[in-house]
């Protein structure tokens, strides 16, 4: 028989951070036996075992074959449900379904999982998340299905109204601002006060800091500090068109938004510049911009750019656009997969 074991993490925030307490945990459930559930009828499901956060009993529900007709033999479901049939008040919760591993790696967790995140009243009449998708056959060419079982985290945050009488009264005098050392860390790169090396693009030049950069980039750590440093010299010569853009990101762990006309291009060169110095959380962003940017047009330029450059979900979302008939039709016809098909390696 398959089996299905779990484990569940636990982490309460501080009541001082607010009178709104999050309750945050996660649950692993392991799933064995894979070859022998994935023929489960369509409309059944298995359960995990029960686990609790935040005081309340929880269990998974993963259907093999999908719970709706529609999705029957694609795609395989997965639903948090709160177990407490005598729920009187709704319990608002936060959850997000991924690969166990997935955020180590860096990975987006909707690269595979449709639906991955949501947020839910749960109550007695109401006890079962929104559905999270994939197809089988992404988890079957995955590296996520190994020894014939695979493991999905759980991630729930659970906000509750948290009464802290006198001491809760007393805390409204004090009001504590949103996080801002993205602020400072930028002001840090425009004052160049403390910069210790200096980047030559082109006739231009910017100061920066090889703490800062290391700490963001495992290339940068290389070259400024390991058997790769650039001698001892403060100035390093690159010829990256969008370094500016890198830099400010690699501080403020953001990107601007750009106008329509050159988002496209900025994105593709900014992915371009992630890859090459190893930063992968903008790597990531820019590759789910560059989602909303794929059509007939761009569809060839963007599908290269995602094989030579590591960025599967990118990759995953060109090949669905053209599994439309039409769209490959008329990409095919003007010849946009032409220099692809000689150029990138086939799946």
């Amino acid at each position: 028989m398959p089996a299905f074991t779990g484990v569940s993490f636990v982490g309460d925030a501080p009541a001082s951070a607010a009178i709104h307490v999050a309750v945050s945990g996660c649950h692993l459930l392991v799933a064995n036996g894979y070859s022998r559930i994935k023929d489960t009828p369509n409309g059944k499901c298995l359960r995990s075992q029960g686990f609790k956060i935040g005081g309340h009993r929880w269990f998974i529900e993963y259907c093999p074959n999908g719970y709706e007709p529609e999705n029957a033999s694609d795609y395989m479901t997965f639903y948090l449900v709160l177990d407490e049939g005598s729920t009187v008040e709704p319990v608002h919760a936060h959850y997000v379904f991924s690969f166990f591993g997935q955020a180590e790696r860096q990975e987006p967790s909707s690269s595979l999982l449709i639906g991955a995140r949501g947020a839910h009243k749960f109550f007695c009449n109401d006890a079962i998340s929104y559905g999270c998708c994939m197809r089988r056959q992404d988890l079957e060419k995955s590296i996520h299905l190994k020894n014939d079982g695979f493991t999905i985290r759980c991630d729930i945050a659970i906000v509750t109204d948290f009464n802290l009488g006198d001491a809760g009264a007393a805390m409204r005098f004090v009001v504590v601002p949103p996080a801002d050392i993205q602020n400072h860390l930028y002001n840090l790169l425009l004052s160049q006060e403390g910069a210790d090396v200096t980047f030559q693009v082109g006739d231009e030049k910017f100061a920066a800091h090889r703490c800062v950069l290391a700490a963001r980039s495992a290339v940068f750590k290389a070259e400024l500090f390991g058997p790769m440093k650039e001698g001892t010299t403060d100035t390093v010569a690159i010829d990256d068109s969008p370094f500016r853009l890198l830099l400010v990101f690699i501080y403020c762990d953001s990107i601007p938004e750009f106008e329509e006309e050159e988002e496209e291009f900025m994105l593709q060169h900014l992915l371009v510049a992630a890859d090459k110095y190893d930063v992968p959380r903008l790597r990531l962003m820019c590759g789910q911009k560059l989602c909303r940017c794929i059509n007939t047009d761009t569809v060839p330029t963007i599908l290269e750019l995602a094989e030579q450059h590591h960025c599967q979900g990118l990759k995953d979302a060109c090949l669905d656009f053209l599994s439309s008939l039409a769209n490959l039709q008329e990409v095919t016809a003007a010849g946009g997969l032409d220099n692809l098909t000689s150029s990138s390696p086939s799946d």
